[in-house]
Formats: C-alpha cells, structure tokens, sequence
C-alpha cells in the first residue's frame, strides 16, 4: 500500500495516487486499435451520400450508373433498403433520433441528410462512387435562423423540466436595488473529437456482431436489437479503445447503415464517416439564446431571478439544451423562475455535448452575476458567496456536500485574487490591456445501474469484465485502481476489461456518471468475491466468477442534491488594435468528491478548462440560410484551441466528503468546461471595460465595440 497527498487530502491505496495509463504503451506504439483500423476477412466499405438541400423530398437515385462503377456492389436507398423500428423508448429512457434509421422514406428534414449508401470493396471505390450518385429532389422552403422571438418556440421538458416558478418576479425586481436585465448567445458548437465515427457490422452464426467506436457498448445493442427487431442476447457490439466522443458516440446512421449493407449482401462492411459528415450526422451542440435577470438588495443578496434559454432541434426529433438548468442548483432567490424552450427548425438534431446545458448555460448566469457585482460595487467573488444557498433552490433538497466556498477561497488565494484593481480598463502591459475574471461552476454527480463480473483467477490474479467506455479519459486506469483497493491486492494483479456488451450491462459514459457507476459495481462484486475467497474456497482452473448489480443499492441512496462544483479563474490580454485575446493564465479549483487518479483527473480538468477557452474566444459553426448547411464544416473553418492559444492553465482539487455516498466519487469529465468561459468573457470586460455578451469573443467583435477610458465601461 502507499499514500499520498491529493489536494489537501491524504489517502491511502491505490485510489488516490497517480497511475500512468494502464493501455498506454499500447496506445503510443500502435498496438491499440481503433474502430476503424481492425481488420477483417472479406471486408466491404460503405460510403454515406448526403443530401445537397434542407428540405424536400427525393424524387430520384440514378443508381444503375453508380453500380456498373469498379468494384461497387450496392446501393442502399429509401426504395430497397431494410425497414427498421423506431417506436421504442430507449435505454436513456428517450425515443431514438430518427437520424439513425437511414433510408426509410423520400423526405429530407435538412441538409447533410442520408439519402444512400454506396457499398464497394475499397473506400475509395465507394467514395467516387458515392460522390458520382446523381440524386433528383423536390425542394421546399426551408428556416434554419435561430431568433429570440421565433414563433415557434415551445417550452420542452428534455432531461427536467421544462419550466419552474416560485414567488413574485416582477414584485421583487422592482423592490430590488441593483437590476440586470440581458440577451446572453452562444453559437453552435461541434464535438470534433480526433477519432472519427466509425463502424463495421457483420454476422456471425446467426448473431450480429458490430465493433464500433461508442459510450456505451450495451447502450448501442439495445438500440440496435430493438431497431432491427432483435434479441439483445443476437447482438454483441464491442469499442475496446475510442479516440474521443464527448456526448456524440451513440447510435447514429453509420452503425444503422453498416448493419444493414451486412444484411443484404452477409459480409462484413465497415462505414466511416469523413470530418465533413460529422458536421451534419454526429450531432453538435446548439446555439442559444438565453435572457438572465437578477435582482438583488444592497447587500447584494439576489431577490429575484430568472434564467430563460431557447435552442434550436430538428424538425424529426427534440433535444433540449437545458441552459437554464444550472440556475436551479447554484442560486435561490425569493422570486425564481427558470425556463427551456425549444424550435424546430430544418437543420440536423442536436445532442449531448460536454457539461450540456451547464456549459452555455453557466456563460450566462455567471456573466450575469459579474454585472451584478459590477452594479453593486460589490466583489464578484464576495456576491457569490452571500448568495450560497441552504438547499436546492428549485429542488428543496439537502445538499450532499457543496464546498463551493473553499473552491473560491483557494482559488482567489493562489490566483492572487486580493491583489486585483477591480476598476476595468486600468492594468497594461505594452500594447496589451489586462484583466482578470471568475466564475463558478456546478455539474451533476449521478450514477446508472450498473453490472460487473469479478473473477478469481487460479494464479492469483483478479480480471473484471464491465461494458465500461474509456473515450480516452483514463476511465480503464481509474477502475483497476478501484479494483485493486476493492480486491485489497496490488494494481499489477487486477487486469480490466471494458467494451464489450457481452459483459453485461452497464452506465454509458456520460454525464460525468461513468466512473462513478461501474466502480460502484465493481466494488459490491470485490465485496461478494473475497467473501467467498475468506471461506477457504479453492479457486479452480476456471477461476471464481461473480456478478454484482448496483440497481436495487442506487434505489435506496437518500435523495440530496449532489453536484461537483469549482471556481474558475483566468486572466486575458488584450489588444485593441488587433482585437486579439489571449489568456495568460487559469486557474481552476474543484470539489469533486474522491480523486481517483490524480494523473488522469487533473488531464480531465485541464482539458475542459482549454475547452472552455476554445468556447470563449474560437468555436463558432456558422450555417447558410440561403443553403441550410454550414460554412467550411472541417477543423479549417471550424476553429478550436491549440497550443498556442493556451497558456499558463491549472487545475486542483479541495476535500469534498459525502458521508452518505458508498462511492465518493463525483465525476470531473465536464465540471472543468463549466463556467471556463464566463470567467475568460468577464476577465475581458475587466481588461477593457466591455461587456461581450456573445460567444465567441472574435476580434472583429473586439475592435468594433467602443473602449472606454480607464475606469469606464460600455458594452459590445
């Protein structure tokens, strides 16, 4: 056993010491591979052909053409290809996007729409192929604009409610003595993860196998059983090693297609989007529009708010970007009302994107609070923490834990927080203004139902075997630590094996739940399994298997509000001759219950907090009304942060202890994006004196807002 020093906590064991991946030599030298490098006997390749408009309907395929091509053997269209079944709830308790059940009608809902797929014996046949397909169609008007008055708005529930309300809001503004009253965007973002979504399909004895690159292996069987009308007990889909998903790795219409050209024509086929096609078939997250008004006495205490966000979905399926979400957690008042609406517009369907919700959410709510403490004269910092709250402000509940405070405590402490002129537009260095900002931050600490299998091997080792995904996040390093804790034995004797829907059910990775749940399987079952192993129990050749299932225990776990939180600071220069931002540095401090492995977590943290920059200041998908698709869909016209764009950036932890919790771990795959951009936005506006209220911060947007003199401020 060892121990060591995790934030300000001492643990002991494998949990909590840092641990090099487990899969990392194999990942440096290749020997990993991806879904779309395995290799397989007599293997076909499909290509996608998408639609060129945003709606109407097909009203030919010149097909004949395109088989009579080198090495073509099939095209699958609306007219020939197999029916699926959508009318299902699925796994998530949600009905599947449509997106994914290819080809069964002429209609066109947006453009980059499937409208074939071409089957060859190379991708290159199947591109050309696929890129000769002359397709006729009837087009319609289409409306792919996001307005904050669109007509067509509607309230959605989505994953909460749609809408919540308590007291009187237009009573305690008015009572109020600082009031703020704004229009918060963010634009369309996309996941644009470095492994592509790939898939390759084929049958075996009468069992469809799929090795694919997903969240969840037996989150995509489920779906396919019940699409394709199968047994889940006919479906076995594995995704050893995934470069990346970020909340767009579920079903979609390259698994769905690749299914079915294996049908047809009983070989293996693989289909691989391209970067192009991810922008229209692999979900994104969508713009919104959000209003935030507070009010709040003149000892800063909020009185009243409210927190509205509108986002866009398909006209064939309904998602919800809850941005208002995150005001039900962080902030009561006496007058509180949240609301998420929705319109449906020709364009593709969004999904879940890191921190969903709480990410463009948090831009808003924590600008918002900045103005306020503005407003007030009152440390943005300080409003903050007279504005904790006992319990869920919506919700009512107790809070499991909610070290918050300590968050911002720490984190003004090492960022040099005192030291701050809180005048905007004072501090140069050069040419460059500087600033510094804050936010806060909250995401969810859940968990799903979950099962392992432990075994006891006959030469002393230990193998678990859970449908666990690792997108890269260390999750396969963090469970044999779990394991080997749980085991009471040495990492070095615990081998993992993940990815494979054969083990049996398990938590998707997502919503910062993953970790979470399969180590709480996996610790029951290390439970059950040296109890046997403490009555003497021979371990045959065979090993000794057990089989653990967290379902009944997560029922019984007290109702609290449980949540990680953080505080993040950033401070920017800026040039305003240029309209260039640079952020110097970051800093992030986080209570995120039980830091498993410290090497991997703060990887996790850090990675979001760039992310949260790349938010701020690059990522903006931009659509063509006249056309319905997007302008320059590839990582060329699609701007992301690299290294040059990020500088001195870290991230650490506080104790955060939930008395209640058998696991402890609360998850940090999204809380580091939340509030990352708030913070860079408000630095900004210290640095200049300008408020930017819409993301990105461009330096078109830069240069064309008015700079105040030294302790002024305007907005953009």
């Amino acid at each position: 056993m060892t121990t060591a020093t995790t934030g300000s906590a001492t643990v002991k064991g494998a949990v909590g010491t840092a641990h090099t991946r487990v899969e990392g030599r194999d990942k440096v030298t290749g020997a990993a591979r991806y879904a779309g490098e395995i290799p397989f006997a007599d293997l076909a390749h499909g290509w996608l052909a998408l639609s060129t408009v945003a709606r109407g309907r097909i009203r030919s395929l010149d097909t004949d053409a395109v088989l009579g091509m080198p090495g073509v053997l099939a095209v699958l269209h609306h007219g020939n290809a197999p029916r699926v079944d959508t009318d299902y709830i699925g796994l998530l308790g949600i009905p599947p996007d449509p997106t994914a059940a290819v080809f069964q009608d002429d209609r066109v809902p947006h453009a980059g729409w499937p409208v074939a797929l071409v089957v060859a014996e190379t991708p290159e046949q199947a591109r050309e192929a696929a890129e000769a397909l002359v397709v006729t169609y009837e087009e319609e008007r289409h409306d792919t604009a996001l307005t904050p008055d669109h007509p067509g708005a509607y309230p959605a529930d989505g994953h909460m409610p749609a809408e919540t309300e308590k007291g009187d809001l237009a009573a305690s503004l008015a009572a109020s003595a600082f009031v703020v009253d704004e229009e918060y965007t963010t634009p369309e973002e996309h996941h644009s993860m470095m492994e592509p979504h790939a898939a390759t399909a084929l049958w075996d004895g009468g069992r469809l196998e799929v090795v694919d690159s997903n969240q969840g292996a037996t989150w995509v069987q489920s779906e396919l059983a019940k699409m394709f009308s199968l047994d889940e007990s006919a479906v076995r889909v594995r995704s050893e090693h995934i470069g990346g998903g970020f909340g767009s790795k579920g079903l979609r219409a390259h698994q769905v297609s690749a299914v079915m050209a294996a049908t047809v024509l009983q070989r293996p086929v693989r289909v691989v989007m391209t970067r192009r096609q991810m922008f229209s078939l692999a979900g994104y997250r969508s713009p919104t529009t959000q209003r935030v008004r507070l009010g709040a006495g003149a000892d800063g205490r909020l009185r009243a708010l409210e927190h509205r966000s509108l986002n866009q979905t398909s006209t064939v399926y309904e998602f919800v970007e809850p941005g208002a979400g995150v005001a039900r957690v962080m902030y009561d008042a006496d007058a509180h009302r949240t609301a998420n609406h929705v319109v449906r517009l020709d364009v593709p369907s969004p999904t879940f994107m890191r921190a969903p919700g709480e990410a463009p959410g948090s831009f808003a709510i924590e600008s918002a609070l900045d103005e306020l403490a503005e407003r007030g004269g009152i440390d943005p910092i300080e409003l903050r923490l007279r504005n904790e709250p006992q319990t869920g402000p919506v919700s009512g509940l107790p809070f499991s834990s909610r070290n918050l405070t300590a968050c911002f405590r720490e984190g003004a402490r090492r960022f040099g927080w005192a030291e701050r002129d809180p005048r905007p537009g004072t501090r140069r260095d050069g040419r460059w203004l500087l600033g510094t900002g804050t936010a806060a931050a909250s995401f969810g600490a859940g968990a799903g139902p979950s099962t392992a299998l432990l075994t006891a091997e006959a030469d002393g080792t230990f193998t678990v075997r859970i449908a666990a995904a690792d997108l890269g996040t260390g999750a396969r390093t963090a469970l044999t630590l779990v394991a080997a804790d749980a085991l009471e034995v040495t990492p070095e004797r615990v081998r993992v094996r993940i990815g494979d829907s054969d083990f049996g059910p398990a938590m998707i990775a997502g919503g910062s739940m993953g970790t979470r749940s399969w180590a709480w399987a996996i610790t029951e079952g290390a439970r059950e399994l040296r109890e046997r192993l403490a009555l003497g129990a021979a371990v045959p050749p065979e090993g000794i298997t057990v089989r653990s299932d967290t379902t009944a225990a997560l029922g019984a776990l007290a109702q609290k509000e449980r949540h990680s939180y953080g505080a993040q600071f950033a401070e920017v220069a800026v040039d305003t001759a240029t309209g260039e931002v640079r952020v110097r540095r970051m800093l992030g401090i986080f209570a995120a219950g039980r830091i498993v492995n410290p090497l991997t977590a703060r990887n996790q943290l850090v990675g979001g907090m760039i992310w949260g920059i790349s938010m701020a200041l690059h990522e903006e998908a931009v659509r063509d009304r006249a056309t319905g698709g997007l302008y320059a869909p590839d990582l060329a016209g699609y701007h992301v942060a690299t290294h040059a764009d990020v500088g001195d950036i870290d991230a650490d932890w506080v104790d955060d202890h939930d008395p209640d919790d058998p696991v402890g771990i609360k998850g940090v795959g999204e809380i580091g994006i939340v509030g990352a951009a708030a913070a860079v936005a408000n630095a900004v506006w210290h640095a200049t004196g300008v408020r930017h209220r819409s993301l990105p911060i461009r330096p078109d947007r830069v240069l064309s807002a008015t700079v105040p003199t030294a302790g002024g401020g305007t907005d953009a």
